[in-house]
């Protein structure tokens, strides 16, 4: 089976995505308190036209912004104006859909070094000098 390759891209669509606007937090003064420049950003995964392998990989994401109904929430507020904050919030979206397009890749069993083996006998024959001493007046079994 051929890999997709890196150049291809996965496309959301905006029918799939709700934006709310609220008003951002932080320091900003009257404008931070009047306007609502900040962008919520809902994207249901499950209901989503996304291919199945690629929502698997989304919804086993250990993110916080994907909650338990499979719902993921971006907040964007770094910039002043809404249209900056939701060009942000898709670009967000793009990259966190895009990080989980390809599958990874399958881990290749390999043996452990001589060194290695060298360094777990050399741990192994210290804790056994720890351990002699304690066991010399106990009668053995």
């Amino acid at each position: 089976m051929a890999r997709p390759s890196a150049a291809s891209v996965l496309v959301v669509n905006e029918d799939e995505v709700e934006l709310s606007a609220i008003r951002a937090q932080g320091a900003g003064g009257q404008n931070v308190n009047k306007v609502s420049s900040a962008i919520h950003l809902r994207f249901d995964i499950g209901a989503s036209t996304l291919p199945d392998d690629v929502k698997a990989r989304l919804l086993a994401l250990r993110d916080s912004r994907i909650t338990q109904d499979g719902v993921l929430v971006i907040k964007a507020q770094q910039y002043r104006t809404q249209d900056m904050n939701r060009l942000d919030a898709f670009s967000r979206l793009h990259e966190l859909v895009n990080s989980v397009a390809l599958p990874p890749k399958p881990r290749r069993a390999t043996k452990p070094t001589y060194g290695s083996k060298q360094e777990r006998l050399k741990g192994k024959s210290a804790r056994a000098q720890v351990k002699t001493p304690a066991c010399q007046g106990r009668p053995q079994r």
